[in-house]
């Protein structure tokens, strides 16, 4: 990993470009982050960088999390990742990463949590088929088929059924970077990203390149 920053999703909007063409694009606040700890071989058994995200209020940080930011001269954060960079042994404690790490044209893989749809049937769910709506068929909107019935006398595993949908770890490969505002730590990505507004994001250079 090459470079890597934490921010906030703040929506959607759409951008034009020197051609007079519409972009879809969604409004990132990437940090600013500062450097936490730093990881190294000879203490952790590997190198990365530890940085946090977001002020937050003393009430809201026990002690020992208190401890560990005093220790690093760096005011409460609400988030701390870790990234294993090439250029980790670079960083210092304290150090800021902001957004101007990445500029336009830059492709860009961005994981977040997905929104949440809570419970909901397999036609949601997985796309599946719906059965006729006529009012004889008594079919509409079941699961439909569990598999052979005494052999093998069980569901199949992974077979696809209604329960919990969304709400998960998510990545999106390969994105664009369609402009940079670094003045207002403001990254513009071309098209959809993972995560509610207000979620957290993580920006990385992608592993496609």
């Amino acid at each position: 990993m090459k470079k890597a920053i934490l921010g906030k999703k703040l929506g959607m909007t759409q951008i034009f470009n020197e051609n007079g063409k519409v972009i879809p694009v969604t409004v990132i606040e990437a940090g600013p982050c500062v450097v936490v700890q730093k990881k190294t071989v000879e203490k952790d058994g590997y190198e990365a960088v530890q940085v946090g995200f977001s002020d937050i209020r003393e009430k809201l940080v026990n002690k020992p999390m208190k401890g560990h930011f005093e220790k690093a001269g760096v005011t409460l954060k609400r988030f701390i990742r870790e990234f294993k960079l090439e250029n980790a042994s670079e960083y210092k404690e304290g150090q800021e990463i902001k957004a101007d790490v990445f500029a336009a044209g830059d492709k860009v893989d961005i994981s977040g949590v997905s929104k949440g749809k809570g419970f909901q049937g397999t036609i949601k769910r997985w796309n599946a088929k719906r059965g006729p709506m006529s009012h004889g068929s008594k079919f509409h909107r079941a699961v439909g088929s569990m598999g052979a019935s005494s052999d093998p006398s069980r569901t199949f595993k992974n077979k696809r059924m209604p329960g919990h949908m969304g709400n998960r770890n998510t990545t999106v490969l390969n994105l664009e970077v369609a402009k940079v505002i670094p003045e207002k730590n403001i990254i513009l990505i071309k098209g959809g990203v993972p995560g509610p507004n207000k979620g957290l994001v993580t920006i990385r250079n992608t592993v496609k390149a």
